[in-house]
Parts: structure tokens; C-alpha cells; sequence
């Protein structure tokens, strides 16, 4: 350990945020209700956080950004191996309950703010100045797991690691590989900027409140550039999602519903010169393969 993390570790000197006693005297000494609104619940289980903070391979270089705190559980093990945290959270009422918790703390900086309207670049460049890399580490409300994860990508932030626990189905389809029921546009759009790898899973029963479905722990490497190259990503996004549009019906006629009927013919031969059966699924194909058919559409002036 070094001298750093060492001043660290003593530096959060409350006691351990993530057990059910003291989760349950936070909650009474601030009178805090919890808003089902919000995607509430706050994680009691250490060895969890421990799986988390692992995955994201922070040191007292690196900084994290932490979306949706609650009562800090999640940031005190954050404050304890990285050299700056920022903790993003929408409930005002949990505001003054960080700050206490806090306190003193030099590496801990709370912001009162919706991530999803943030400047996060501006956030970036006041926050993080100095570290060597940046990791998103958190525990994502289910509602807004994936438009605050696709904000996060599709603004190119200085992103090394994204380490959330979202939920189980949809951590799945991020990671699923072509041919299988999981895999759809989710898929693609993570693994376009990405490369997805399952931490492990989490049972409902370690929360309070508990959810009703059981949650995972998945971690985004962020690639260099992205997994294929596209001269149009957003003409290449819309070519994913209409290959997904009716998941039952073949490539050629979820195209055509984007093409255009009088396309039909030329469609067909367009992807026959590809190598691509029309007869196929949107499920079945990679990531290169869509790109192959986002190019094509280009060059014979097809854009959706």
C-alpha cells in the first residue's frame, strides 16, 4: 500500500457505510424515505463493493466519477484507493447526509446535479485535472441505466473503465455475443465503444429496500477507437436498430421498412453481394457486418 492510499484509508474515518445496522442508523438518524421514483436502494453487502472497486483498477493516480451515491457506501470504498472521487447525485435530501459522512474528506467531492444534463466535460476538466485516468464506478438506478451509460460513450469522455451494477437481463444483453436471444442494438451500441466483461452477479436480497429482480456487475473497457470502422456512425446506428426493429422478422424486411418498399429488389442484391443471406436475423450478425451493410447503404446513396 502506499503512503497515499494509506492517508486515504484513515482519512474515511466513519464507520463501514455498506451493513444493514448501520445503512438502517443512517436512514433513522436523517428521517430519509426512500423514493421508488429514483430507483433507490442502497447495497450492504462488503464483499460486493469489493468486486466492484477491484474491477475498476483505481489507484491514488486515478480518479473516479461515482453517478448516484445514495448514502455513500459505494464512495467510501472509492475514497480509499483513488486520488480524487466526484459523486454525482439527484436527491437533495441526501446532499447534507454526504456531506456529513464526508466531512474533511480531501478526495471526496459531492455535486447536486442530474448527470443526464450535466456539462460532464466541463465536470471533467474542473474535477479531474492532473489524474492519470478516469473511471466510472456505480451503482445505476434501473430507470436511466441506458441513457446515462450511452451519454456516457457517445460523448467521447476520457474515459479508461465504466464498472456500474445495473440490472442482470440488461448487463446480460450488453455483453451477449451474436446469436443469442440476449443479443439486439444494446449489444452493438455497448461493444461499438466498448469491450464488456460480466464481474459477477448480485443477488436482490444484499439491498434495502431489496428490488425485485437481481442485479450485475459489468465492466466497459474503453476502446481505443471504436470495434469497426463507419464513415456515418449515427447512418450505422440507425441501420442496427432497424435490423432489430421486429426481432421475428428477417434482415431483408426490417431494411426494406427502412429503404423503401421500391428498394426491395436492389436490397436483395445488395446484401447477396456482401455475402449476407437476406433470409438472416438481425441477431445473428456481427458487429462488422453491420458495419459492411452501413457502407454499402452509403455508397448507393441509401441513408435512412
Amino acid at each position: 500500500m502506499t503512503e497515499q492510499q494509506s492517508l486515504n484509508k484513515s482519512a474515511v474515518k466513519t464507520a463501514e457505510v455498506a451493513t444493514p445496522k448501520r445503512t438502517k442508523e443512517i436512514i433513522a438518524k436523517y428521517g430519509f424515505s426512500f423514493k421508488k421514483s429514483l430507483g433507490q436502494n442502497f447495497l450492504i453487502d462488503q464483499n460486493i463493493l469489493n468486486n466492484i472497486v477491484s474491477a475498476a483498477g483505481l489507484d491514488e493516480t486515478k480518479g473516479a466519477l461515482e453517478i448516484g451515491p445514495g448514502i455513500g457506501a459505494l464512495t467510501q470504498r472509492l475514497a480509499a484507493v483513488a486520488g480524487t472521487v466526484t459523486a454525482v447525485e439527484i436527491d437533495n435530501r441526501l446532499i447534507p447526509i454526504l456531506h456529513d459522512i464526508f466531512e474533511g474528506e480531501g478526495n471526496v467531492g459531492i455535486v447536486h446535479g442530474d448527470v443526464l444534463k450535466l456539462d460532464l466535460k466541463q465536470l471533467f476538466e474542473e474535477r479531474f485535472s492532473g489524474v492519470t485516468g478516469v473511471s466510472v464506478v456505480a451503482n445505476l438506478p434501473y430507470y436511466v441505466t441506458t441513457p446515462i451509460l450511452m451519454k456516457l460513450l457517445e460523448e467521447r469522455l476520457p474515459l479508461e473503465n465504466i464498472v456500474v451494477m445495473i440490472q442482470k437481463e440488461v448487463a446480460q444483453r450488453m455483453a451477449a455475443k451474436p446469436g443469442g436471444k440476449e443479443y439486439g442494438s444494446l449489444s452493438v451500441a455497448v461493444q461499438y465503444y466498448c469491450e464488456p466483461k460480466l464481474v459477477c452477479t448480485v443477488p436482490h436480497t444484499v439491498f434495502i429496500p431489496q428490488p425485485n429482480v437481481d442485479s450485475a456487475v459489468i465492466k466497459l473497457a474503453l476502446r481505443d477507437k471504436p470495434a469497426v470502422d463507419v464513415p456515418d456512425e449515427a447512418h450505422f446506428f440507425r441501420v442496427v436498430q432497424a435490423s432489430f426493429a421486429q426481432r421475428r422478422k428477417t434482415l431483408y424486411n426490417n431494411l426494406t421498412a427502412l429503404v423503401g418498399k421500391e428498394q426491395r429488389e436492389a436490397l436483395t442484391t445488395l446484401l447477396q453481394g456482401l455475402e449476407i443471406d437476406p433470409a438472416r436475423r438481425g441477431e445473428t450478425l456481427s458487429l462488422e457486418e453491420f458495419a459492411k451493410i452501413s457502407r454499402a447503404f452509403l455508397e448507393v446513396g441509401w441513408r435512412g
